[in-house]
């Protein structure tokens, strides 16, 4: 870490885990907090449950198929989801900058109920506060979210065993490349829309496989490569994927290209990443494919034993590279 904040301690990868794990952790180390997962497992009186807190600065507010608030709730609503939990209830803290429009904030207020809605939970406390003008970008949203843990499944990335199969849910760096078009300066004409939406739907369908599924996550601030190298780090294997198999929208792959980006470091707002043991990939995908957010899972990769942790893609020349860590911000302020 360097002795002060930059963007990229708050981009997802390297420098962002560095801060967790230098800073935070080490200052407010206990056993809850320790695994650094997207959410926390605690207990009360012989119930299991989901714990989970995220803030939101994305700029612009509103941006191809959503605005701060649905992707507030949704993100709180999948960061329960992917660890097998159905979500309960979710609470909002707003920091509004002073001359704000009323009308603005009435509609995304109105946007965060229908999500809320949709995801069948309710926003049941919250808290404001005004800032100066100039001080808080319009609005920032922080939201917490508790749910309870499904008792036929128990994730987590210790489970995960060479030989088992690695999923996707759908097409990736959708959310990314949506608001960094809408930002307006970029001369691209392509019609990219966030793919934000809440995951419970999805993962109560791969909760149906029991101890067959090993581990789940929604690849947000730095994509997939980033959410995978977590995997391979905490698992002590190596992720294997197949290039040609990781869906990619042919208009989003090609701003990734025109901008320089890898899609696989690219935000997403409404995508999981699942591992499976291998006799139960087919019923996965299957189980996917039959809920429309699930249309286009596709099967990417597997684990395998290795003395390093690390993600590995096999391109369709017959090569491979290594996907590291996200390093750097190239998408600021997209969640």
């Amino acid at each position: 870490m360097t002795g002060v904040i930059t963007l990229a301690d708050g981009a997802g990868g390297k420098a962002s885990r560095k801060l967790v794990e230098g800073l935070f952790l080490a200052e407010l180390r206990n056993p809850l907090l320790e695994p650094l997962g997207d959410a926390a497992l605690v207990s009360a009186n012989g119930t299991r449950l989901a714990f989970t807190t995220d803030s939101y600065v994305v700029r612009p507010l509103r941006f191809p198929g959503g605005d701060i608030g649905e992707l507030a709730v949704n993100g709180t609503v999948n960061d329960l989801a992917v660890f097998g939990a159905i979500p309960l209830a979710l609470t909002a803290g707003f920091v509004l900058e002073e001359g704000f429009p009323l009308e603005e904030l009435r509609a995304i207020a109105r946007s965060m109920a229908r999500a809320a809605q949709d995801a069948s939970v309710s926003v049941a406390a919250g808290d404001t506060k005004v800032v100066e003008r100039g001080a808080a970008d319009g609005l920032y949203v922080t939201t917490s979210g508790i749910g309870l843990l499904d008792p036929r499944v128990e994730l987590d990335v210790t489970r995960v065993r060479p030989g088992d199969r690695v999923l996707v849910s759908g097409g990736i760096a959708e959310h990314g490349i949506a608001v960094m078009l809408a930002r307006g300066n970029l001369e691209l004409e392509l019609d990219v829309e966030s793919d934000t939406a809440a995951l419970h739907g999805l993962t109560a369908a791969l909760c149906a496989l029991g101890r067959e599924l090993r581990w789940m996550r929604d690849p947000t601030r730095g994509g997939l490569a980033t959410t995978l190298n977590e995997l391979a780090g905490g698992a002590g294997a190596t992720v294997v994927l197949r290039e040609e198999a990781i869906p990619v929208r042919e208009d989003v792959r090609a701003a990734c290209e025109i901008l320089g980006i890898d899609p696989l470091y690219v935000a997403n707002e409404g995508k999981l990443v699942a591992v499976v043991a291998p006799d139960a990939a087919d019923r996965a995908l299957a189980l996917l494919g039959a809920l429309p957010l699930g249309a286009d899972a596709a099967l990417i990769g597997e684990i395998r034993a290795d003395d390093i942790p690390l993600v590995l893609v096999d391109t369709p020349f017959g090569g491979s590279r290594i996907v590291d860590m996200l390093v750097g911000d190239p998408l600021p302020r997209i969640c």
